[in-house]
């Protein structure tokens, strides 16, 4: 497997990187068993103070991490700044909340006996992560893992691999021991090594539902615990009470935001009749505006794709979605010529049950959009989906949309906002898009032992 840097605004190469080896990958192991049995007899306290020294180290080189992610995989500078902030957001949340997370809970029953519940490390834990959030993606499993004792080797996607090296160097920086994180530039065969190995204990992946597939059966296989954070259909609902201009800021953000190359982005649109003239209307205006250009450039509004590669395979999809029966409301379906990853950002609609695309998953700026009259329509073209990771709902009756949003067969759901991940609230999917989840203090418990102590 190849890491390369490349430059998906102009497809240059950055630099490449050398594979790891398998010795360099047994030296890792060994690190990683000597930190996890080195922690159990540290006080959590230690290990908070740096994890806020790596927050710190992301935040005041905020320029020089936020660059590595515009370059590797195109995200526009603003958006890196902030993904730098939320890094360091993930992080001090754990400072603070992960050890009380961890305290002792104790049980009881009718008979009088009581219990003792204790949550402690497990060994190391296998970080497969994808490219379009390379470093909170990869902090929401390190930071509560660092907390509880667990060592964390990485595997992040090739095409972000300066990313990767970056989040690497920062813990050095921060002076964190040897063996509690480690970056590796591993082909699959290596992480299928590494999975069996009884050093361990824990694969968590987010990505794709054939690469969640993959790991998920590797990992149980080898009787390993795993979490799945994978793809998303997700809809976002307007009704015909919704506050028109909070819908459609919400809905375009929701959309083109990393340039629609997000798992819990808003990619289907589900109208209410009375409404759908002009939130259309509204959509179509704020799309006009968006900007393609150097995600380096401040004025630039939509990046490009991360690669040539996804920039072809959403090409590919679009016209099989149009071949099925969809048509373009708006936008340019034609390729973008020149050695960038641009997209241009579409409209469609005519999305039925029927299109052998149906429900795949369009990683890019691609919005669908249904007309629909009622709310039990609604919910049968949500729930029609083997996908449920997150959503959103707009009305001015927050209580009404409270009511259908949990009807909507998804991990989680936002009202009259866009659906954004924040550290104190727990984070996954159901059906194909995964099991687990990530962040709040269900995250810190997911590669614990939970051991039972009864009295």
């Amino acid at each position: 497997m190849s890491y390369k840097a490349i430059n998906p605004y102009n497809g240059e190469l950055i630099r490449e990187f050398a594979a790891t080896s398998d010795q360099e990958v047994e030296a890792a192991l060994k690190n990683a068993e000597l930190f996890y049995q080195t922690a159990k007899k540290e006080p959590i306290s230690k290990r908070a103070a740096l994890l806020a020294r790596l927050a710190t180290e992301f935040t005041d080189h905020l320029e020089k991490y936020a660059r590595y992610l515009t370059t590797n995989m195109g995200k526009r500078i603003d958006e890196a700044r902030s993904e730098v902030k939320k890094n360091a957001a993930f992080a001090n949340y754990y400072v603070h909340a992960g050890e009380k997370a961890l305290k002792n809970q104790t049980y009881s029953n009718a008979a009088g006996k009581t219990a003792q519940l204790e949550f402690s490390s497990i060994g190391a834990i296998l970080s497969v992560e994808p490219w379009n959030f390379p470093y909170t993606q990869i902090m929401r499993v390190f930071a509560p893992n660092f907390i509880l004792g667990n060592p964390v080797l990485l595997k992040h996607a090739s095409i972000v691999p300066e990313c990767a090296q970056a989040f690497e160097d920062a813990c050095h920086a921060a002076g964190l021991p040897a063996g509690a994180f480690k970056n590796l530039f591993v082909d699959y065969d290596q992480v299928n090594k590494i999975i069996a190995d009884p050093r361990v204990q824990g694969v968590a992946l987010t990505g794709s539902e054939k690469a969640g597939a993959t790991l998920a059966a590797e990992a149980g296989k080898n009787l390993k615990k795993s979490t799945m954070e994978l793809g998303g259909t997700d809809v976002c609902i307007v009704l015909n009470d919704a506050e028109l201009e909070t819908a459609i800021a919400g809905a375009v953000s929701a959309r083109l935001n990393n340039a629609g190359q997000v798992c819990t982005a808003a990619k289907r649109y589900l109208v209410q009749s009375k409404i759908y003239d002009k939130f259309l209307a509204g959509i179509i205006a704020e799309f006009k505006q968006k900007k393609l250009g150097d995600p380096l450039d401040e004025q630039t509004t939509l990046a490009p794709l991360s690669s040539k590669k996804a920039q072809q395979n959403l090409q590919k999809q679009v016209a099989n979605v149009l071949a099925g029966g969809s048509k373009v409301l708006w936008g340019d379906p034609r390729p973008v010529e020149g050695p960038g990853a641009f997209f241009n950002p579409l409209i469609i609609t005519g999305m039925t049950f029927d299109n052998p695309m149906y429900d795949t998953e369009l990683f890019g700026p691609v919005a669908q959009i249904y007309k629909v009259d009622t709310e039990a329509e609604m919910l049968k073209i949500a729930n029609h989906s083997n996908y449920g990771l997150g959503g959103a709902i707009y009305s001015q009756d927050a209580q009404h949309a409270q009511q259908l949003a949990s009807q909507v067969e998804t991990g989680q759901i936002a009202i009259n906002q866009p659906l954004s991940s924040h550290p104190e609230f727990p984070f996954g999917g159901v059906k194909k898009s995964g099991y687990g989840r990530e962040l709040s203090d269900l995250g810190i418990r997911e590669f614990a032992n939970i051991k039972t102590i009864l009295k």
